[in-house]
This record gives C-alpha cells, sequence and structure tokens, in this order.
C-alpha cells in the first residue's frame, strides 16, 4: 500500500475575496478511494511568547465560539509580506500596552490543524519589554498580566490556557528551559 497521496484531479474554491478560502478537492487515497477532500485556508498567525523575570505576558479573554474564559498568549494575524516577528510584536503591544524589547527568536511553527486546515502558527520570543503607547485594540478586551512561568504547565493541564498558539508555545518555551 502506498503512503502518497496523488495531486487532486481538480479543485474547486469558495473564493469571495476574504481572508478565509475553501478548496473542495477531488482526490484519491492510497488505497484508491476517490473523495471530496475540504481543505481550509486562513491567514498565517504570529504569537509572542514574552518572558520577564520569570513572569509571562498573557491575555485573560473571552472568546465567543468556544463561550469561554482563558489565558492567551498576543498575537493575531500575519499581513502579506510582513515577517512574522514583526506581527507578534505589533500585536503585542496592541492587545496589551507592552511592546517587546528587541528582535525575538523563532521559538516553534506548527500547522495546527493539519487534516483540513492550512493555518501556519509562528511563535517568537522576547525575554522583555517595555510600556507602549500604541493604542489598545478595542476589538480585543483581554485583560494582560504578567503570569509565573512556573505555573504554565498547571494552566495546561487545567485546560485554562486557550488556542494552540498559546498552548504550544508556552509548552515549547518550557520545554527548552528544562
Amino acid at each position: 500500500m502506498t503512503t502518497v497521496w496523488g495531486a487532486p484531479l481538480s479543485v474547486t474554491t469558495d473564493d469571495d475575496d476574504s481572508s478565509i478560502r475553501v478548496d473542495l478537492h477531488d482526490v484519491t487515497a492510497p488505497e484508491g478511494d476517490r473523495f471530496d477532500y475540504p481543505v481550509v485556508h486562513l491567514p498565517s498567525v504570529a504569537v509572542a511568547v514574552v518572558v520577564r523575570d520569570e513572569e509571562v505576558l498573557a491575555l485573560r479573554t473571552y472568546r465567543y465560539p468556544v463561550g469561554r474564559y482563558g489565558w492567551e498568549l498576543p498575537g493575531g494575524g500575519v499581513d502579506p509580506g510582513e515577517d512574522p516577528a514583526v506581527a507578534a510584536a505589533r500585536e503585542t503591544a496592541e492587545e496589551t500596552g507592552w511592546a517587546p524589547v528587541g528582535p525575538g527568536r523563532p521559538l516553534i511553527t506548527f500547522q495546527p490543524l493539519p487534516g483540513g486546515v492550512v493555518s501556519t502558527v509562528h511563535v517568537h520570543l522576547w525575554t522583555d519589554a517595555e510600556r507602549s503607547d500604541a493604542p489598545l485594540d478595542r476589538h480585543e478586551p483581554g485583560q494582560a498580566q504578567w503570569l509565573p512561568v512556573a505555573d504554565v504547565v498547571r494552566l495546561a493541564a487545567a485546560g485554562e490556557l486557550l488556542g494552540s498558539g498559546t498552548l504550544v508555545g508556552l509548552l515549547q518555551y518550557v520545554a527548552e528551559r528544562s
């Protein structure tokens, strides 16, 4: 049995000029079955792990789609042609009022839902921040707070960390420290 899928026989795109694109691929699986395979394309996302004095900058926020509060790292969409580290730093200032200091270091890049969604998540690390005079984004109503890095694993186990960028980014940071 082959493990490599062939190229799609055809692709139908729902293209309405939005940032979300859905393609319907007519594919043949390695076993020979032919079926439609939906693939969702979302913009790339940049996330910031900002650590200072053994604390990480996070947002306590409500996420309507899942109907709950939790902790998230600052981050958001990467504009076309924008460097992901620049996007992560920009989003951090807009969402928290804190600006990461320095260029940041790539921490991890991953695909959160590779079975049907294409949306690269870039996580960058900064080890300092300063208060920013950038206006806060009123559409991001989270409350910024510095959390002890020592609490990250407990918060993850308790389901208090929301989003794959937050979970993967923080757990990668903790793993690298070990």
